[in-house]
């Protein structure tokens, strides 16, 4: 699933693009299109290298004071990935790399990535083999088979007999002794 909408990401997002410049330029003109362009990349650089820096100093001054720097990293990333936004050319992905570098923005930003990522994340787990290790995050839909099924012994796959051999502490390590 997410390989098909990267597909379409990277089919629809250019041409999206390229239609909006082209509308944009009927309206106001080519170089107009142009110039406009050119002062968003400017004004873009600007605000990456100002919001840069202030994360940065965010993230020392938390790890300087013995805090986790989950928010400051977050915003870091986010600010790298605005300016990778704006350094494309389109009006489009301008406006969503602002929306993830301006101050004001960048929270709500911040919690959608974090819903997202967070789905995300329960997601893998629950289809994790490690999945018991961590606690049940969503329904299994193999446990819930095999309840019905009547195979109420709580595996999850194929049972792989064995023997479990203790060692004796006073053996020396080539006495294979069975006690």
């Amino acid at each position: 699933m997410v390989r098909i909408g990267l597909f379409l990401g990277f089919l629809v997002v250019p041409v999206l693009e390229i239609w909006f410049l082209i509308q944009v330029g009927s309206v106001i003109g080519g170089w107009q299109t142009v110039a406009l362009l050119i002062a968003d990349s400017l004004v873009g650089a600007w605000l990456v290298r100002r919001e840069g820096r202030r994360a940065w100093a965010a993230l020392r001054s938390a790890v300087e004071s013995g805090r986790m720097p989950d928010r400051e990293l977050a915003d870091g990333a986010m600010i790298v990935a605005g300016g990778t936004l704006l350094m494309t050319p389109g009006f489009l992905s301008d406006v969503f790399g602002f929306f993830l570098i301006l101050p004001f923005t960048r929270p709500i930003a911040r919690r959608w990535l974090s819903w997202f990522l967070g789905r995300r994340v329960r997601s893998l787990a629950a289809r994790s083999p490690y999945a018991p290790l961590f606690g049940q995050v969503e329904p299994d839909p193999a446990a819930s088979a095999q309840a019905r099924s009547g195979r109420g012994d709580g595996s999850r796959g194929r049972v792989v007999r064995g023997e479990v051999i203790e060692e004796d502490p006073l053996s020396t390590p080539g006495d294979n002794r069975s006690h």
